[in-house]
């Protein structure tokens, strides 16, 4: 047992480690390795007991109490460590995959030095609360008479029905899909979220008593009116639909596809689900662009890697971040720096300041790219705006085109007008504090609520808006 006085200075930062490059771009594993309990023990130990420790109350959007959950891990405390973790975290298995842990980029530790791996740790926790049963259904003590439809069963929908069922309330969520998920089923490859994870909850919410209705279209399979008259309340957790459009001549060519539909696709084949193949969205052979530089936009690069693309060119309208804090960036604001992630490293090239300006195509489909080097300059109002580069244009060779560029507003039309639901000049759906929309007893909750955004803040979201309803129909 080490008896380091000041561990977080003498044991070292490690991560999880990848499986080789030329293993995992065959499959679609997961690209991460198990760290194993004795490994965590020892990061858990560079915790440094602050005095004011920033991860859990300016860090973590669900309050989750680190430095408690860290200092029980350190002492080998396993079932302790996971009772700190679900009393505020409905779904760690999730998140301590896929969270980018805004907690790490609080962290004390990480101000002068390397933060402490949580999102590690808190991924062992819950692997170890499965692997020895401790993670069971939460049965409610009293069943009430009380009933909420979910729209939705992405991480809002999840997080709210999975509240809303301890607290007695039979709950039935509804989705438009073959799959529960949402965005974590269809928009996040296997190779980082594993799709079994997603199902081995959502077995735990039916044993607990939710009900879940698959392929159940609003307003075409079941009307509002319905669900109005057979619920005590409605909860939309439709997420953000309407992804950011690339608006230049020869957009129309084939090839060119929204991430999250390139995504869904290879999703799709992965789950086993019957369904007709479109080869358009299929990189093998091709010269891939992803256009955007985000999570997304990576997903997209691992995916077309796995396809067996020619290349793969991930292009962003944005410079390139540094690699250490700006000055307007300082701790313990999130760390704005540059980031690789695990499918950049498996065979890409990147490119910023670049604007995309027409689709050049061959008998309708798409062949290239018209592109500019731009530079950012700052106006006399102080808003920053961009201006191409002198002899700063170029083509570059695509096949297919990924348009991995974010998401626009958070009101789903359709939904709108069913529900009759006020919008703000910005056509965002108006909710009050409690989540509850200008139609009495529907709520909403998500991302089609705040607009894009991270799976954690999804689930605390949704946790907050069951709250809300519940106050409302059991006080």
């Amino acid at each position: 047992m080490t008896t380091l006085s000041k561990p977080f200075l003498e044991i070292p930062r490690r991560n999880a480690e990848e499986r080789p490059v030329e293993e995992r771009i065959r499959d679609y594993n997961k690209t991460a390795k198990e760290m194993t309990q004795e490994q965590v023990v020892e990061q858990a130990k560079r915790c440094m007991n602050c005095g004011v420790p920033f991860c859990h109350n300016y860090g973590c959007p669900l309050l989750n109490v680190i430095p408690e959950i860290n200092h029980a891990v350190s002492r080998g405390q396993w079932h302790k460590a996971l009772d700190l973790l679900l009393d505020t975290s409905p779904f760690p298995e999730f998140t301590g995959i896929v969270c980018p842990a805004l907690c790490e980029g609080s962290c004390v530790n990480g101000k002068d030095g390397d933060s402490v791996t949580n999102r590690e740790i808190e991924h062992r926790v819950i692997e170890t609360g499965y692997e020895n049963g401790w993670v069971r259904p939460n049965l409610p003590l009293v069943r009430t008479n009380k009933r909420v439809a979910v729209i939705g069963s992405g991480p809002s929908g999840l997080s709210c029905a999975e509240y809303l069922n301890r607290a007695g309330i039979n709950v039935t969520v509804y989705e438009v899909a073959e799959h529960v998920g949402g965005f974590m089923r269809y928009g996040i490859p296997d190779f980082r979220l594993p799709k079994t994870v997603v199902e081995r909850r959502v077995e735990l919410m039916k044993a607990a008593g939710v009900r879940f209705e698959m392929n159940v279209r609003i307003g075409k399979d079941i009307s509002p009116e319905y669900l109005l008259r057979g619920n005590d309340a409605i909860v939309l957790c439709c997420g953000s639909r309407a992804p950011r459009d690339l608006k230049v001549p020869g957009r129309e060519l084939s090839g060119i596809h929204f991430a999250v539909d390139y995504l869904t696709q290879q999703n799709r084949i992965n789950g086993g689900e019957i369904f007709e193949f479109d080869e358009t969205k299929c990189a093998k052979d091709k010269h891939v662009v992803v256009i955007g530089g985000g999570d997304t936009g990576a997903n997209c690069i691992g995916t077309a890697i796995r396809q067996g693309a020619a290349d793969v060119m991930q292009i962003e309208i944005m410079p390139n971040a540094p690699m250490k804090r700006a000055a307007d960036n300082p701790w313990p604001e999130w760390p704005r720096i540059f980031k690789e992630s695990a499918s950049h490293k498996e065979g890409c090239s990147r490119k910023w300041n670049i604007n995309t300006l027409e689709a050049i195509g061959e008998n309708g489909k798409v062949k290239a790219l018209r592109c500019s080097e731009i530079e950012w300059l700052r106006g006399e109002d102080g808003r920053m705006y961009n201006v191409p580069k002198k002899d700063g244009e170029f083509i570059l060779q695509a096949d297919l085109v990924l348009l991995a560029m974010g998401f626009v507003g958070h009101a789903i039309p359709e939904i709108v007008s069913a529900f009759n639901l006020r919008t703000d000049e910005r056509g965002c759906i108006f909710r009050d504090s409690t989540g509850m929309t200008s139609a009495k007893g529907v709520y909403i909750a998500g991302d089609c609520a705040t607009g894009q955004s991270l799976v954690v803040r999804a689930i605390t979201d949704g946790k907050h808006v069951a709250n809300g309803i519940i106050r409302t129909l059991l006080n």
